[in-house]
């Protein structure tokens, strides 16, 4: 099982290539094999059929050559034998000979003179030395017509119809001599009679010879006694077996090679759409949610693969999406925790020290042991009440905070008179500090749209950070003026430079401008943070300024009532 695991996985492009061997090129070779070799027979058969059927046809031209010469010369015998005198016998024979395209020489002859022609009967038989032939027809017992044929004549009339045939063919007399050839070549006449057999079959067409896609063929006439022979050249074999061989081995040739490069475009594009499916998945993996697939969206293109890309990249966004919820529910778990820390350590730190001092000075009232003086007792309820109150304010800070995250403050839009609100501001936190209050506030300025609880709430703390983070002896400044349809109110405190950067984390929660570490006042954090969310509930706006001068204000914009 190791060995079958540890076998190296084949790509898709080597698989087709693979497939392609196995199913295109084996298969092109085996089909060129057969076809070539049904192809081999067929025309071999059709060669052997041609060189019977040429073997045939040359013997019956001869037969009807040599039949309508003896019929030709038994008509002149027959006429002669009805014309009476010498002289009128010779113009009647000239008169046939210029006639006929046949004879090339005709003349009667005497038995006294048969030591010149072999012997007195009738035959036809070729006269190599004059290269004719000779035919002798008896008139009566003491004359004969002597007729002589040219053996080009015969040729041409045996061999007309195969002129533009490259096959050799060969016609031999009774003992063996060439009367006549065509396309004779020395070399293959030699091979072909040496290769034919000793005893011949009559008056059929036969084939022999050892070379299969060179038939040859023989016709043994008995009358005349001629045999015809049929050779098929290496030259008409390599035109029809070898070149139908290599036209047949060149198409399946390029059938293979269209196959293969039809295939081949169809392999890269599906290659190329794959592998943009292999860096989505990559990509994916290793946390991309991005990552979209693009196609090559053509004909060669399946539709399971667009399926699959579609399905991909909606999967793709669905995962992003999630990952981004995800990624945000973490971040505000992240906030919440810190917040989490920061309230813990905030109400342990900062509910401690009122609850210490209320506890005291209970401790103190409650004591039976010694007797307390008037101003001593009065003195500690002050001292209990206004921790009281420093704890109910952090509550209420620390209640209010939920409202404003969550966009669920209740409030009452109404006309407020700033410089009523103010004032009772000021009260309310004069007795944490002897400090100078200087209010600029124009004498008969609009009222301004607000809650007027919450907005007495913002200034509350703005003045409560000014005396906190403030120089000693030096005054708080109120400034309002009017610009356009809003009231601009500036509330200022000389303290150190605060660079842009972090003015606006001071809008954060449990942010402070001493950190645990420096931290020389007290307080939870949530001051400016606070005073924001009630202003923009309230429409208006806020901003933070800190100068090189050593001033820092707080810019508050509420809308005028009109």
């Amino acid at each position: 099982m190791k060995k079958i695991r540890d076998i190296k996985r084949l790509k898709i492009v080597e698989q087709i290539i693979l497939v392609l061997l196995l199913a295109v090129i084996t298969p092109t070779i085996v089909t060129t094999f057969i076809v070539n070799n049904i192809n081999q027979h067929a025309v071999r058969n059709e060669l052997q059929y041609s060189a019977l059927s040429i073997s045939e046809s040359i013997a019956s031209n001869i037969e009807t050559f040599t039949r309508s010469g003896e019929d030709e010369l038994d008509q002149i015998v027959l006429a002669l034998k009805h014309i009476k005198g010498k002289q009128q016998c010779n113009n009647y024979l000239q008169e046939l000979f210029t006639a006929s395209d046949l004879i090339s020489e005709l003349h009667i002859v005497h038995k006294e003179d048969t030591g010149k022609y072999l012997k007195w009967e009738e035959y036809s038989t070729y006269n190599k030395d004059t290269k004719q032939i000779e035919v002798l027809k008896k008139i009566n017992d003491n004359e004969a017509i002597l007729a002589t044929v040219d053996i080009q004549i015969f040729k041409d009339q045996i061999f007309n119809i195969y002129k533009k045939d490259d096959r050799q063919i060969y016609i031999l007399g009774k003992d063996g001599i060439l009367l006549a050839a065509h396309n004779y070549n020395k070399k293959d006449y030699e091979r072909v009679t040496y290769a034919l057999p000793k005893h011949l079959v009559q008056n059929k067409s036969q084939l022999f010879g050892k070379v299969k896609n060179q038939p040859l063929a023989y016709y043994k006439l008995t009358d005349p006694e001629i045999t015809i022979i049929v050779n098929t050249t290496h030259h008409i074999t390599k035109t029809t077996i070898n070149t139908a061989r290599y036209k047949i081995i060149l198409a399946l040739c390029l059938s293979a090679l269209f196959i293969i490069f039809v295939v081949g475009i169809y392999t890269s594009y599906l290659y190329i759409n794959i592998r943009q499916l292999f860096k989505g998945i990559i990509a994916l993996s290793k946390g991309n949610y991005n990552r979209k697939i693009r196609m090559l969206s053509n004909i060669f293109t399946p539709y399971e693969i667009i399926f699959l890309a579609t399905e991909f990249n909606n999967m793709a966004d669905e995962i992003n999406n999630t990952y981004k919820k995800l990624k945000h529910t973490n971040k505000e778990l992240k906030k919440l925790d810190e917040f989490r820390s920061n309230l813990i350590d905030t109400v342990s730190h900062e509910f401690r020290t009122p609850l210490t001092s209320i506890k005291g000075y209970t401790s103190r009232l409650l004591r039976q042991d010694i007797e307390l003086d008037e101003e001593t007792i009065q003195k500690s309820l002050k001292i209990i009440k206004n921790q009281s109150e420093r704890l109910s304010r952090m509550v209420e800070d620390l209640l209010v905070i939920p409202d404003i995250e969550g966009s669920k403050l209740n409030l009452i839009i109404d006309r407020v008179n700033l410089s009523d609100t103010i004032n009772d501001a000021i009260l309310s936190t004069k007795h944490k500090a002897q400090r100078e209050v200087i209010v600029n506030l124009p004498e008969g300025f609009p009222d301004v749209t607000a809650d007027n609880d919450r907005l007495e709430q913002v200034f509350i703390n703005l003045i409560d950070n000014a005396y906190k983070y403030s120089y000693e002896d030096t005054p708080i400044k109120i400034e309002v003026e009017q610009i356009k349809n809003h009231a601009l109110i500036r509330i200022s405190n000389s303290y150190d430079y605060i660079p842009p950067e972090q003015l606006n984390k001071l809008f954060g929660k449990f942010i402070r401008i001493d950190d645990k570490t420096t931290r020389t006042t007290r307080g939870t954090g949530l001051g400016l943070f606070i005073v924001k969310g009630l202003v923009l509930a309230m429409n208006g706006s806020i901003e933070l300024e800190s100068t090189k001068d050593n001033v820092f204000s707080v810019i508050i914009k509420l809308p005028i009532t009109e």
